[in-house]
């Protein structure tokens, strides 16, 4: 359907309302700078804020290339949409009236934007609903697990309108029919209710669970957060994504932490709900939580806004879950903290304790003084890359220098890049001065090798954005048209390292499939599938095309139009899906070719940057250092000795020339590697890959 065509006063009401540090601070990190706002522009490739926003004149200027314009114009460029449907979004997100030159449409328009303010209302009641259980005879074990094992006192309960949810089948079910006149369908679409199977009505997704109501910015409830009680799994049970609840774009606490951050110039971001309760309880109130994920960069982008200093300060649990999700979330911001964008720090607890639990011991003051004391981010990785490593031993230490190299080598020349490769030569050699002066050179060495990156433009030829385009688009469309094969892709994307894509819009879909599946499997057991020890078979029950076009339809219809022919292939593009191992095969193949061809440019150019040596340089400075020698050392073999000279002049040439022969060797390994990719993409129909038995 095409877009009503808008009435002027909607589209004065959204210039005037729509600011513009506001639109592109949710796009683009941005830093104070005087009376403007700095930031990365995001319409070419910038390595450095030339993009400024200027608040009083409501405009944004790119000085590298030229990019401006008001709030309107920066989301036409930036999500190429049309005019209408950036002003209809800006409206739906500051809720202004819709005004349209065509009544018809303008009603349903109305009915729409109407939905989402019902849907409000029904988790506000629901919110009421479940406090009041709390207080019921039903919710006494609930009230005393918060009173008693939290240590929450009435206050907090009630800051936080903390409920529960009875044990029965349809109480809320019940109430909000019989007592607000709801029907099941709005209740569903909430996220409160599950059809039964096979059609027999409904009944409550909460039961026997301490609920949590989650809020937006606003303070409007959007989903709930429910604690299971007496061992129930799982543990956690959170809301469905629904058409106002989307977890990936919002914050527990964000809305009363807001004013905290900003007081406070940082912001701490914890795991759990009742981490950030806690904290809140005993006045550490700039803290908020992730929900069920690692942060997103949507996520990161709000907080950023909270706080002109960035600061930001992880305090994840110490278990292999909470170092993996504090690794995500590093990997988020990465770039920008490596840019000076932002202020990264990690806090991890002693004795692995969570937040809740070390405030119930210690109490405030000292986490506050573990949260000045907290390391940047890049000081807890390369402790990290240390734990646990016994240098003395040969196999842990070169396992030790290659994590470092790898984080190192991420590090821009700078100052920054000089003091890290110091602070690691000085641990890894134990205090010894001479030592590590050496190690310091090698290190310094290697990291130059690893400063290519896997996905640098620099190494990439023009037409080689298209060819992965076509390749990437190639195998979304395999995983949503060929669902019996979708275990096994996602293992062999795992397996190639290939399962994050380089377009945007292909990485959105990903995401998007990737949380409908977590909802649907778990998390733990969507991880399996991946690294290929559960084979998936669940996966091909769902209809992805029809899930995600419903829920790309409200939320992101400029990204749902661009992804359009993914999920609505042409009968030429079915056609193609007939052999899904071949497809995979040489989809995979093609990917992982062009970042090999990138490797081998980047090495092409490092070994021929290195200046060699010669065997009669590597002779010249043997018979100096025979020359040279004081009368009283042993005199090293003439030339004339033989193959112990001539070892000694071949082992001077390998040390003189090892950087560059280390290149060549490399750059060897990746072209005969290339061959074999070649050879795959060559294969017949003799498959090695077979789809599972449904």
């Amino acid at each position: 359907m095409s877009l009503p065509r808008l009435h002027p006063r909607t589209i004065e009401a959204v210039k005037e309302r729509a600011d513009i540090v506001d639109v592109v601070g949710e796009h683009v990190v941005l830093k104070k700078k005087g009376r403007e706002f700095v930031g990365i522009c995001p319409f070419h490739d910038d390595k450095s804020p030339s993009m400024t926003v200027s608040p009083a004149k409501q405009f944004y200027y790119c000085f590298s290339c030229g990019a401006g314009g008001n709030a309107i114009k920066f989301l036409m460029e930036l999500q190429r949409t049309s005019f209408s449907e950036v002003v209809l979004d800006l409206a739906r997100k500051y809720q202004l009236p819709v005004e349209t030159l065509d009544g018809p449409q303008q009603e349903r328009l109305r009915q729409q934007l109407s939905r989402r303010d019902r849907l409000h209302r029904v988790l506000a009641l629901a919110a009421g609903w479940f406090q009041g259980q709390l207080r019921a005879p039903e919710g006494a074990a609930a009230l005393a697990y918060l009173r008693q094992k939290r240590g929450l006192s009435e206050t907090t309960l009630e800051a936080f309108q903390l409920g529960y949810a009875p044990a029965g089948w349809d109480g809320l079910l019940q109430h909000l029919q019989q007592v607000e006149g709801l029907g099941p369908d709005l209740l569903e679409a909430a996220g409160l209710v599950v059809a039964r199977k096979g059609g027999g009505g409904f009944y409550d997704r909460f039961r026997d669970r301490v609920m949590v109501p989650i809020r937006d910015r606003q303070g409007r409830v959007i989903g709930f957060g429910g604690r299971g009680l007496d061992g129930a799994e799982p543990k956690y049970l959170n809301s469905p994504e629904t058409e106002v609840f989307e977890k990936g774009k919002h914050l527990f606490g964000l809305d009363r932490a807001a004013d905290a951050i900003r007081r406070d110039d940082r912001a701490v971001v914890v795991e759990g709900y009742f981490d950030v309760i806690a904290l809140h309880a005993a006045g550490i109130t700039n803290a908020v939580a992730a929900l069920g994920t690692a942060l997103s960069s949507s996520q990161i982008t709000q907080l950023c806004r909270c706080c002109d200093s960035r600061r930001l300060i992880l305090n994840f649990d110490s278990d292999g879950a909470g170092i993996r999700a504090a690794q995500r979330a590093i990997g988020e911001v990465e770039q920008l903290a490596l840019q000076g964008q932002l202020e990264l720090r990690v806090l991890h607890l002693p004795a692995g304790k969570d937040p809740d639990e070390f405030l119930q011991q210690h109490g405030a003051g000292e986490y506050r003084s573990l949260l000045d004391q907290a390391p940047l981010w890049l000081d807890w990785q390369i402790e990290q890359v240390l734990e646990g490593k016994d240098l003395a031993r040969a196999d842990q230490f070169q396992q030790a220098v290659s994590g470092l190299v790898q984080l190192l080598g991420k590090l821009p020349q700078s100052a920054v890049r000089s003091h890290y490769l110091q602070q690691v030569a000085e641990r890894l050699s134990g205090g010894q001065a001479r030592l590590a002066i050496q190690l310091e050179e090698d290190l310094r060495q290697q990291v130059k090798g690893q400063r290519w990156h896997g996905r640098s433009a620099k190494w990439e030829h023009p037409g080689e954005v298209g060819h992965r385009e076509r390749a990437e688009a190639e195998i979304l469309r395999l995983y949503l048209h060929c669902p019996a094969w979708r275990g096994v892709i996602r293992a062999e994307l795992r397996r190639r390292e290939l399962d994050d894509f380089a377009l945007q819009h292909h990485r959105q879909l990903w995401a998007a499939i990737g949380e409908l599946e977590e909802d649907n499997l778990g998390a733990g057991r969507l991880e399996a599938i991946n690294r290929g020890t559960d084979p998936g078979l669940d996966l091909a029950d769902l209809d992805l095309p029809r899930l995600l076009g419903d829920r790309l339809l409200v939320e992101q219809s400029a990204l749902l139009s661009r992804l359009t022919p993914l999920l609505e292939p042409s009968e030429v593009q079915r056609l193609a899906l007939a052999h899904p191992p071949l497809q995979l095969r040489g989809a995979t193949a093609s990917l992982e070719r062009q970042r090999v061809l990138r490797r081998c440019r980047h090495l092409l150019d490092a070994w021929s940057s290195q200046r060699l040596q010669t065997l009669e340089q590597c002779i010249a400075r043997l018979l100096e250092e025979e020359r040279d020698a004081p009368p009283s050392a042993p005199a090293p073999p003439a030339i004339g000795a033989g193959l112990d000279m001539e070892t000694r002049i071949h082992d001077l040439f390998d040390a003189l020339n090892g950087d560059a022969l280390r290149f060549q060797e490399a750059y060897y390994a990746e072209r005969r590697y290339l061959n074999q990719l070649d050879d795959g993409r060559r294969a017949g129909y003799e498959e090695t890959l077979t789809a599972p038995a449904a």
